[in-house]
């Protein structure tokens, strides 16, 4: 009887065992450059919070990684290729450029006319074959875009003419698109590191750098590149990505709600984002931490830089995708 009994106890343990490990915990680690309070940070916040609203099934462990504890956006994209280290992040499409020749068309410089555009552009379809290319070749998952912050040059000097920009030692993100542009705007675009720039500025290595509000304030670039150029270059689409290799190891009823979180925290996103740009640069200006001055000659920059832009298009074989985003009205 004793066997008997110890033999019930032991499978009731195995039983006991099997359960726990159905019901495991699912973690999906995320990560950011930035703290709690970056918009970037705050849109992956809000798509764990609509996920887990979503799925109830199974408990969701969401860890996050902020102030680049897991390194920069190009290791996050990197660690999502692979299946390892990160789940899901925010990053530049520059960074997906390795994988994807077709990525760094949907954030290029004066490729939007104002954040009316922008926001059209981004609630059609007019970007899903270059999600879809992501997908393909970097084996990442797009699940929505946000950003919305309009990016100026921030430089040691006023800049306001064409003239004002030749020569111009200013940094760039690795997209050869971007250095194209720039080069023919008669500037000197050298790629460094986003973490190297407020050093590469202090030391002379270059003078300028180009972002939006929320990075200037947060990198403090103001200190060492006060004098804000208002080009308004571009509007930066900053899409949250998951890797596929994760997402295709979760329920189908998670995927769902991912699917279905993912254009609702991007749109979060974009709305907090484009909102808040012009109130941080005004904030900077109030401080005495930045002198904004208007460009006088951005119809010439955009001159300059549309048959690059075309250019590019055609050489991606994604010249379809450009005109369908300057036809959105």
């Amino acid at each position: 009887m004793a066997a008997v009994c110890l033999v019930g106890v032991a499978g009731l343990a195995v039983n006991a065992v099997a359960v726990t490990l159905a019901k495991a915990d699912i973690t999906l680690v995320g990560a950011s450059q930035f703290d709690e309070n970056h918009v970037y940070t705050r849109h992956m916040r809000e798509f764990e919070e609509l996920v887990s609203a979503c799925y109830t099934d199974e408990p969701i462990t969401w860890e996050m990684h902020p102030n680049s504890e897991l390194g920069l956006e190009k290791d996050y994209v990197a660690y999502m290729n692979q299946g390892l280290s990160v789940d899901y992040a925010v990053a530049s499409p520059a960074h997906m450029s390795t994988f994807s020749q077709m990525a760094p068309l949907m954030d290029m410089p004066f490729l939007f006319r104002d954040l009316d555009h922008w926001n059209k552009v981004l609630e059609t379809d007019a970007m899903q074959p270059v999600a879809d290319d992501i997908l393909e070749k970097a084996d990442i998952r797009l699940l929505g875009y946000g950003g919305g912050g309009v990016r100026n040059i921030f430089a040691t000097k006023p800049l306001t003419t064409m003239e004002d920009l030749k020569g111009l030692s200013i940094r760039m993100q690795g997209a050869p698109i971007w250095t194209s542009v720039f080069n023919a705007l008669g500037a000197a675009p050298t790629v460094i590191a986003y973490n190297e720039i407020y050093n590469g500025i202090q030391t002379g290595v270059i003078q300028a750098g180009e972002n939006e509000a929320a990075g200037v304030e947060q990198m403090k670039f103001y200190e060492v590149g006060p004098q804000l150029s208002l080009t308004q270059h571009a509007i930066t689409i900053r899409p949250l990505f998951i890797s596929n290799k994760t997402y295709q190891r979760l329920p189908e009823k998670l995927q769902q709600c991912i699917d279905q979180a993912g254009p609702e925290a991007a749109k979060f996103a974009r709305e907090a984002e484009s909102s808040e740009d012009s109130q941080k640069i005004q904030a900077l200006v109030e401080q005495g931490l930045l002198t904004t001055h208007e460009f006088t000659e951005r119809d010439k920059m955009i001159e300059a830089a549309t048959p690059v832009l075309e250019a590019y298009a055609e050489e991606l074989g994604a010249t379809d995708v450009l005109k369908a985003v300057q036809a959105v009205q």
